[in-house]
């Protein structure tokens, strides 16, 4: 028996460790195809970053049971690996033990409970994938839909086994030793009970036996997933360390995802410079037509998903039965970059024409079209609301919004494919400065009914040093009626409080942000760099916006042309002046009209994207006379309206639409006002509650109201 032993692992275990190698150096080449990208700034930072998200768990602990039952069974492999030493050991001599630390009862102790643990971890990610396995009338609501199932399965069932033998070792090595207790404190009963009626030398062969099969469990393991380089449920035990470090926004706000801003268009690494923009290569890709356009990070993206399926189990789009899964779309950039490596990989136009018929097929297929002949369907790419929920979820930091931009851009700017109704958007941001193709004469509108007057720049004051802030209007705040409103009560409020500011008026255009996330990159530029040379010449340094997507774009995109801002939120601004008492919530007078119940809405470019949760919430909760009711989904977790990504101007035809989606949960609290903090969550909402008012199913007193509208309602109480 320990011959054989000995010969069948020592030979798996060359095989194994051949292949393993191999394909490591296969997937690095892969890899390295991508573009370059800078990722090694801060390395201090990103050491610290992984070492948080890795011992801490804090991206998986999102959900918090499934987090805890992983970090017992990562730590497991990690911290079990010596058992594996061990076990080749014993194919020589049943007694060895490590030198040193081989029987020192911490080792021991530690090595059972991580054992233990890990044991009733993986039995119970096991139950829980087999009770939430795409099945019934609705498949599409289990996060594993579309996920291989056959490698999930073979991942568990191989950890399963590998603890199973070595409590059975423990068991052993119990019976074979001096058996004491003390040295084997959760396994001696596994000794007694199992093997206690046999001889020394049927627990020696025993011992054999179960260490060989150990052995070949793990490299078999070692083995299948070096067949498959693209089984991300295995390969993420290696690559989501280098994921973590290289992510693009290490140690930043909200863990560091790859949120808020939008990177620029890279060429070579390098952003490229609008400003001499003949001067680039004419061959340059503008985004990504081809997978081997991503950045290198990009392709180590695809290889390290996980398949888990919670960035699908978040997605709006997904949710509302469109073609769209985060999760699938890595999957399939995974799976077409590794099938077209060969191609890539190969040295000359001879050895490329002896490929696989398969490999040249792949070749040929464009990244972006119709379902059914492209990598990625076209509807799934334009049904992305930008809403971050798949960063914001994803354990292992993958940049699903990047991937999504990037194609866009190039269909956008290369290909002149995208929707027929972002014409409409596209003409309307070039030629009047705004999404509405209003004209930009009546951006100054909204104030004429106030009972003060509204400080404008290069008008009543030549620059904003004058003033505490520029209030940045925006486009809905200035055109659209039910934004005009939002504008208008934070106006009031400012005034009330004593706070001075000035807007631009007619001097104020778009941030871009519409045509940024919708891939037209070039006009984003235009509007930015109009705005940008509009605040170096007034001096503006600190800014309070009621828009989310402005709140956004000029926080976090304007840097990158230079452009260092000071910006704040209306309700983050709003509740400072409250705690400071210069703006005071009164109840009403009339008892009939308290405890009317209020529920919000969390913007996605205000809560995921930049994280500001708090300050709304605080502020309804100080509204006299008033209760807050929470949405299931919430915060982190809560359900985008379906206007971000510029999907506010493109027609919602696929599955059910995702503003009725979000304004049912709403109503089912039972809330009298619907609050948010953004013009575009408020005509979703808005139009969603008039769509649920018409059928019946919601109260026509129902109103969708900005915050700083309420807060307007209860201040002038006491006046």
């Amino acid at each position: 028996m320990q011959i054989l032993a000995i010969v069948v692992s020592l030979a798996v275990t060359l095989v194994a460790v051949a292949l393993f190698g191999k394909t490591i150096g296969h997937i690095v080449s892969v890899i390295k195809l991508g573009q370059p990208a800078g990722r090694t700034d801060n390395p201090g930072k990103r050491t610290v970053t992984l070492a948080k998200e890795t011992l801490g768990h804090t991206r998986m602990l999102q959900w918090s049971h499934i987090g805890v039952m992983h970090w017992f069974v990562a730590f497991g492999f990690i911290g079990l690996f010596l058992t594996l030493v061990t076990a080749f050991g014993q194919l020589f001599d049943p007694h060895w033990a490590l030198p040193v630390i081989g029987h020192w009862f911490v080792f021991e102790w530690v090595s059972e409970a991580l054992t233990w643990t890990g044991l009733l971890s993986i039995i119970g990610l096991i139950v829980y994938r087999l009770m939430h396995l795409p099945k019934g009338d609705n498949p599409r609501s289990s996060r594993f839909y579309g996920s291989t199932a056959w490698q999930a399965y073979y991942v568990e069932y191989t950890i399963l086994g590998v603890l199973v033998c070595i409590l059975l070792l423990r068991g052993l090595e119990y019976q074979l030793g001096d058996g004491d207790k003390f040295h084997f404190p959760t396994t001696f009963f596994i000794g007694s009970g199992l093997f206690g009626g046999l001889s020394e030398h049927g627990l020696e062969n025993a011992v054999y036996l179960v260490a060989m099969i150990k052995i070949l469990i793990s490299f078999a393991w070692m083995i299948t997933i070096s067949l498959n380089a693209t089984m991300g449920v295995a390969w993420h035990r290696f690559t989501a360390w280098p994921n973590i470090w290289f992510k693009r926004n290490p140690g930043g706000p909200g863990g560091g995802t790859a949120l808020g801003a939008l990177q620029p268009i890279m060429v070579n690494g390098a952003p490229i410079d609008f400003e001499n923009i003949e001067e680039l290569d004419e061959d340059a890709a503008l985004g990504v037509g081809k997978v081997e356009d991503f950045t290198w990070k990009g392709l180590l993206d695809f290889t390290t998903c996980t398949e888990c399926g919670r960035c699908q189990s978040q997605c709006p789009a997904w949710n509302t039965d469109k073609p769209l899964s985060p999760k699938l779309i890595m999957m399939g950039l995974r799976d077409h970059a590794y099938a077209k490596a060969p191609y890539l990989l190969a040295s000359d136009d001879d050895t490329r024409k002896s490929l696989p018929e398969l490999v040249l097929a792949e070749q040929d297929k464009p990244l972006v079209g119709p379902a059914d002949v492209a990598v990625i369907d076209e509807e799934a790419l334009w049904a992305c609301t930008s809403c971050g929920a798949c960063v914001q979820q994803c354990p292992v930091d993958i940049e699903h919004v990047d991937a999504i931009m990037d194609m866009r851009r190039y269909q956008v700017l290369i290909e002149s494919s995208f929707p027929s109704e972002l014409n409409g958007l596209f003409k309307g941001l070039e030629n009047k400065g705004n999404p509405w193709n209003m004209n930009p004469s009546g951006r100054m509108d909204w104030a004429k009914d106030l009972p003060f007057e509204v400080k404008q720049v290069g008008t009543d004051v030549e620059s904003l040093d004058e003033v505490d802030y520029l209030f940045w209007v925006g486009c809905a705040g200035a055109f659209e009626d039910r934004a005009k409103k939002t504008t208008q009560a934070v106006a009031e409020l400012l005034n009330i409080a004593g706070v001075t500011f000035a807007v631009l008026g007619d001097g104020e255009t778009c941030t871009g942000d519409p045509a940024r996330r919708s891939g037209n990159e070039f006009v984003f530029q235009q509007l930015a760099m109009q705005n940008a040379e509009v605040f170096k010449e007034t001096k503006v340094r600190k800014v309070v916006s009621t828009c989310a997507h402005c709140f956004n774009t000029l926080k976090n995109e304007y840097s990158q042309l230079g452009v260092e801002l000071d910006v704040i939120h209306h309700t983050q601004l709003l509740n400072r002046l409250v705690r400071d008492g210069k703006l005071t919530p009164v109840a009403p007078a009339d008892s009939s009209l308290n405890g009317q119940t209020i529920t919000y809405h969390d913007p996605c470019y205000l809560g995921r994207h930049n994280q500001v949760y708090d300050a709304p919430r605080e502020l309804l909760d100080i509204i006299p006379g008033a209760q807050y009711a929470e949405m299931p989904r919430n915060q982190t977790k809560s359900f985008c309206c379906g206007a971000g990504g510029a999907r506010m101007w493109m027609e919602e035809k696929l599955g059910t639409r995702i503003n009725l989606n979000r304004t049912t949960e709403a109503v089912e609290t039972g809330a009298d006002k619907i609050a948010t903090g953004c013009p575009f969550c408020r005509v979703m909402l808005s139009d969603g509650l008039t769509a649920k008012q018409a059928d019946g199913s919601a109260r026509e007193s129902v109103e969708v109201q900005d915050v700083a509208q309420l807060l307007l309602a209860s201040v002038k109480r006491g006046e």
